[in-house]
């Protein structure tokens, strides 16, 4: 066989898609990864840092606790000292430890959209409270609407690799906060099928999030079983005190059978200590009490640890949600969270950059890959955030479903097998055509083993510059418009639907719903 036959042809077009279409999303879509093999801590100092927290908790204790919390804490042996901490003693908190709930699944209303909570599987998805959107025009900054939160929850609807949707942005065209909250919840699970992350303001708001979703379920017990909705709760102010509120929106959530995310934000140098160890100690005591705390109103409660340590630009004092310290320590606050074995979420793709340029695509990708490496249950954040958490881009949306497929993908275990060996194949090839481009064993993994971007463009330069030297905002952006002008799903009933817009005061406009 001469030279020329043996050598593999070059390939001449990118096979790029023009759009992200959810029917070809559904189809392709893949398990997620079980990772968890980037631990930042040896297991001295992990042992070390896990102590000191229990430490924390034990003799400083938290400080602010609400009645809810103290009737419930001392009621199984917690301790309110003369100055009103609450101290959680470490056989306490080692029996809780003990009894979380483990192993659990928050379900989408679709198939292939449940997020299983158990080990290092990853899942990655939007979220934030920006109070920004940017405009797509001209990138300038504009107040972000009831509309436009609807209109990103459908636009995550058909992103393949972008698993859940949290919240990413405040309608800030409402009047109260409980328009706020019931409008949040209903735009969002209008927009999409996919497991939903909200908020709510009050304790008193639960129960009318709840009863929105126990509407779409069938019934209360449908829910219960099938949770599609989670609460993102702020439990603890740092430095070590309670946010009586949240701490009330817990107990009405474990009430409702709503699954509760027990988020924790210090900020490293500013809220919490300047050192990595300091600031992941203190976190994790915090975000302990709010489990603890939990888990006393419910064993069976579904209960997120949501540790999220961030980075403070000490020049400034603002976030520094890009930098490598960001992204070593939230994979750190992630291994902490696997070592107590607890499903977990994080933050990470809080980009500095205030547009989807080179800046945000490495700071993104730094942070989402270390989390996904080190095993985080649920990375929030990872997709359509900008500035700080301060905008939210449709565009850049887009760009990071990209970004998140090549990380989940590089998050995937090795196979090795005989099969994967492939040393039978290897002598078939090297006595026959001299390359693998046409064994029936490419073939068969070309979809299986490999993710292929919508948008970044993979083209050969001459062909690259033959169709118009495109880039990936352009792309991205063309798509936006293409799904947003195309895809309004019925994932509410209109019967259900005209049930909830006579209870509650939905300022959605049905008109809106439906393409123009």
């Amino acid at each position: 066989m001469d030279k020329a036959a043996r050598t593999p042809p070059r390939r001449r077009s990118g096979g790029r898609r023009k759009t992200a279409d959810p029917q070809v999303a559904e189809k392709v879509r893949r398990t997620a990864p079980s990772a968890g093999r980037l631990n930042p801590l040896s297991s001295h100092d992990l042992e070390r840092v896990h102590g000191a927290a229990l430490d924390i908790l034990a003799q400083i204790g938290m400080s602010e606790a609400p009645a809810v919390v103290v009737q419930a804490l001392t009621a199984r042996g917690g301790v309110l000292t003369e100055d009103k901490r609450l101290l959680f003693p470490k056989a306490l908190v080692n029996e809780a430890l003990a009894g979380l709930r483990r192993g659990f699944v928050l379900f989408g209303r679709a198939p292939g959209q449940d997020l299983d909570m158990s080990g290092a599987h990853v899942h990655a998805g939007s979220g934030g409270a920006s109070p920004n959107i940017v405009d797509m025009l001209d990138g300038s900054y504009r107040m972000s609407t009831l509309a436009d939160l609807y209109d990103a929850a459908r636009l995550v609807d058909t992103l393949e690799h972008v698993g859940f949707f949290a919240r990413s942005m405040i309608a800030g065209d409402m009047q109260t906060t409980r328009d706020l909250d019931v409008n949040t919840a209903f735009a969002s699970l209008a927009g999409t099928s996919k497991h939903v992350m909200v908020s709510a303001s009050h304790a008193e708001h639960v129960a009318d999030i709840a009863q929105i979703c126990y509407a779409l379920a069938g019934s209360q017990e449908a829910f219960r079983a099938r949770p599609f909705l989670s609460l993102n709760i702020n439990h603890a102010v740092p430095p070590l005190r309670f946010d009586a509120e949240a701490c009330e929106v817990i107990a009405a959530a474990v009430a409702a059978g709503i699954p509760v995310m027990v988020n924790t934000f210090g900020q490293m140098g500013a809220s919490s200590p300047v050192t990595i160890a300091g600031c992941l100690a203190q976190t994790h005591a915090e975000t302990l009490a709010g489990m603890v705390f939990a888990w006393v109103l419910d064993p069976d409660v579904r209960a997120i640890y949501g540790a999220r340590p961030m980075v403070t630009d000490l020049r400034s004092g603002g976030m520094a949600g890009g930098s490598g310290e960001q992204a070593i320590l939230t994979a750190a606050a992630t291994q902490i969270a696997r070592h107590c074995d607890l499903a977990n979420s994080t933050i990470a793709g809080a980009t500095d950059s205030k547009l989807a340029d080179a800046q945000a695509g490495y700071e993104k990708a730094l942070s989402v890959a270390l989390a996904a490496q080190a095993g985080a249950n649920l990375i929030t954040q990872a997709a359509g955030t900008q500035a700080g958490l301060m905008a939210t881009s449709f565009e850049a949306y887009v760009i990071d479903n990209d970004m998140i497929g090549a990380i989940l993908q590089s998050a995937t275990p090795i196979e090795v097998s005989d099969a994967t060996l492939s040393t039978d194949v290897i002598a078939q090839t090297v006595r026959g055509e001299g390359h693998f481009l046409g064994h029936a064993d490419t073939y068969a993994r070309m979809k299986s083993d490999f993710v292929y971007p919508a948008h970044a463009d993979r083209q050969p330069p001459d062909a690259w510059l033959a169709s118009g030297a495109p880039n990936i905002n352009t792309s991205a952006r063309n798509t936006v418009r293409d799904t947003l002008a195309r895809h309004f799903p019925r994932h509410i009933s209109a019967e259900v639907e005209q049930e909830l817009r006579a209870r509650f005061d939905i300022r959605l406009p049905a008109s809106r719903m439906t393409p123009a």
